[in-house]
């Protein structure tokens, strides 16, 4: 597992961050599944769900992926449009750590995966400077329109994105098995997770827990269940 450096602080008056030409999008839902992340990258629709993607506009594969851990919690909240049920979320304020999978991108690609994510289409690179220099920018309302820089890797940037509410504001929701399907095959990718070990995780997130048992979500993961 590769180890995040914690984010150092705003650098001194005066001085901007540089924003490199390449970044590390941290993904801690179904992006974890690299076969997910494609449809982000190259358009389509992914296995089992229900809303077809336009592509990045720089479709290259990422240079490279690596295993990471997050501070805070994953959690499931709202309704997916692709998968139904809940999805998932970041609270990066909550102890805890959340499992992911970095992948090395540019800043246009990132850009247009967080588009997509909003149900927008790819085209406008964000601006990143705000970022790298507190840690945390609120790009607007949206589920997944608040950026978040954990540190670096490497000493390149680590960036995902979530919604801009906390965990005890969020409206919770179960997830549906498909779209655990995806963590999970993610979290076996990523990290060599078993499917208990997979499943006792997932089970146990805020908008899951009380709905998923570990049983349960073990016979869903392999696929004796449906949606």
């Amino acid at each position: 597992m590769e180890e995040i450096r914690p984010f150092a602080g705003p650098p001194p008056p005066g001085r901007a961050p540089a924003v490199p030409p390449l970044i590390w999008y941290a993904a801690y839902g179904s992006n974890m599944h690299a076969e997910r992340l494609a449809c982000y990258l190259h358009g389509g629709r992914p296995a089992e769900g229900e809303r077809d993607y336009p592509g990045c506009r720089d479709a290259r594969l990422p240079e490279r992926s690596a295993p990471v851990r997050l501070p805070g919690l994953l959690y499931f909240a709202l309704e997916s449009r692709t998968w139904g049920g809940g999805m998932a979320f970041y609270d990066p304020r909550r102890r805890g750590s959340a499992p992911a999978r970095a992948y090395l991108l540019t800043i246009g690609q990132f850009s247009d995966i967080a588009a997509q994510e909003m149900g927008d289409g790819p085209g406008a690179d964000l601006d990143l400077a705000a970022v790298l220099r507190t840690g945390r920018d609120p790009q607007g309302p949206g589920r997944y329109q608040t950026l978040v820089c954990p540190g670096t890797l490497d000493d390149v940037p680590v960036v995902t994105f979530t919604a801009p509410w906390t965990l005890a504001e969020a409206r919770l929701n179960a997830p549906r098995a498909r779209y655990l399907r995806n963590l999970a095959a993610g979290l076996t990718d990523a990290h060599g997770w078993s499917p208990r070990r997979t499943a006792a995780y997932l089970s146990t997130r805020p908008g899951a827990a009380g709905h998923w048992t570990v049983d349960a979500l073990l016979a869903a993961l392999a696929g004796r269940t449906g949606g």
